[in-house]
């Protein structure tokens, strides 16, 4: 991989998962400007929580969406969530298992690639689950696609919502005199919401401006509410890892179409 060659490259995850790839891209000779357009914080009702993780046997199987709901869910309970010895643990990716595993519990169901809800959809586990008591694990006002599939093919899907999403308050004008000078390079976005955020907290006024800039984004799915908001030049990494987000910065240095 080449150098970045002092790219400046904004990165609009949460804080507290930015710091990898902030370090790869400065690692790489690029200037990572910290943006966080997205803040996620415990949900409220913590006993409504430690209640239904103290009762994980009313259900035939858990799916974790993401690290987060691993890791709030564990925030909630005492750092303890308890392993069920006949019911399968669902992953959607291999962060969310490796987050699992950290906390001792073994995933029994991972996709292989396309580390989102239509890959596990697709697996042949997930396809016989007629009459199943299946509980997703996730943030507030998460997709539903799984979900609804899921009940679909008969299952009796139960949610348990452990954390929330909400727009930070911080202050933009670092990002805004970067705009207004010319020397922002690249976008980088890891969800429609830090795409939708990043435009409320830059204001109208410089919506232009970021739709005319490289957008890096981790799927299709991304790419496609990109393109419906106004940007142009969309690219996608190969899988949500901080390495494929940073193989794809590198390609701006020759133009993303």
């Amino acid at each position: 991989m080449t150098t970045l060659n002092g790219m400046r490259v904004l990165v609009t995850r949460p804080a507290h998962q930015a710091e990898n790839l902030c370090r790869l891209i400065t690692e790489y000779g690029g200037i990572a400007v910290r943006f966080p357009t997205l803040a996620i914080v415990e949900c409220d009702d913590l006993l409504a929580i430690q209640k239904t993780l103290s009762n994980l046997e009313a259900f035939d199987g858990l799916i974790f969406i993401s690290v987060n709901a691993v890791n709030f869910a564990l925030k909630a309970n005492s750092g303890k969530i308890a392993r069920l010895k006949t019911r399968p643990i669902v992953a959607i990716g291999k962060a969310t298992a490796n987050a699992l595993a950290m906390a001792g519990l073994c995933v029994d169901l991972l996709p292989e690639n396309n580390y989102n809800s239509e890959a596990l959809l697709a697996l042949p586990e997930m396809q016989k689950i007629q009459g199943q008591r299946l509980l997703i694990v996730r943030g507030v006002d998460g997709r539903e696609e799984l979900a609804n599939t899921l009940r679909d093919r008969g299952a009796d899907v139960h949610y348990l919502n452990v954390y929330k999403r909400i727009i930070p308050s911080i202050n933009n004008a670092e990002i805004i005199a970067l705009l207004e000078q010319n020397t922002l390079d690249v976008i980088t976005a890891t969800s429609g919401e830090t795409l939708h955020n990043l435009l409320i907290m830059l204001g109208v006024a410089h919506h232009q401006q970021l739709f005319t800039l490289p957008l890096v984004v981790v799927s299709d799915r991304i790419k496609q509410i990109a393109v419906e908001l106004g940007f142009k030049r969309i690219a996608v990494a190969n899988s949500p890892s901080d390495e494929a987000i940073l193989a794809t910065i590198n390609q701006s240095n020759r133009g993303i179409a």
